[in-house]
């Protein structure tokens, strides 16, 4: 829903050639698929070596090497070293920062024109998830776990930094949400 939401607002904006900062890229879909229309170039970080070489092997094989730069970190962490772009996206990635106030504010100073996310909705089987979920993560001793923020507090973030809400869609369990910069 997000790259086809983000193809929506591009195609309305006649937005080409743009440029893509795609944090907590996992193995590239969102990259992939908007390397083939109105993306020239991509940024893609992640903090898992795993997800980065699974992402290079499919960016090789569609032939998008040249195009795609590949970080290894946390986002929070490299922010100050990574230029700004036309579109960042964060897709199922907010959730996975206990800092959603510093993950937000630094991607949203990266977006020069848009900004799309996707994140857990605020329901109570969600929290029942995400609970059992971090509970799981504890019994096999793993430090990662997940969290619930308000989508007000993201909102607020957002905008706060200049950016407009162009869409907003919900799933069962998911809010997805593109902005754009304020002209």
């Amino acid at each position: 829903m997000l790259i086809e939401d983000l193809r929506a607002t591009l195609a309305a904006g006649d937005v080409h050639d743009a440029v893509l900062l795609d944090i907590g890229a996992g193995v590239g879909a969102i990259h992939h698929q908007l390397l083939e229309d109105r993306v020239s170039r991509a940024v893609h970080v992640d903090a898992s070596t795993a997800q980065l070489a699974a992402a290079k092997e499919e960016t090789e094989r569609r032939g998008h090497s040249s195009r795609v730069e590949f970080l290894f970190g946390d986002f929070v962490a490299l922010a100050d070293t990574i230029a700004s772009a036309d579109i960042v996206t964060l897709d199922r990635v907010i959730c996975c920062f206990d800092d959603m106030h510093g993950l937000v504010q630094r991607s949203a100073r990266k977006a020069g024109r848009f900004y799309g996310a996707v994140y857990p909705r605020q329901i109570g089987w969600m929290r029942i998830a995400i609970a059992s979920i971090n509970l799981l993560q504890r019994l096999k001793r793993s430090t990662f776990r997940v969290f619930l923020h308000d989508p007000g507090a993201i909102d607020a973030e957002l905008r706060g930094a200049g950016l407009e809400r162009r869409s907003r869609r919900q799933t069962l369990g998911w809010e997805v949400v593109v902005y754009a910069r304020a002209s």
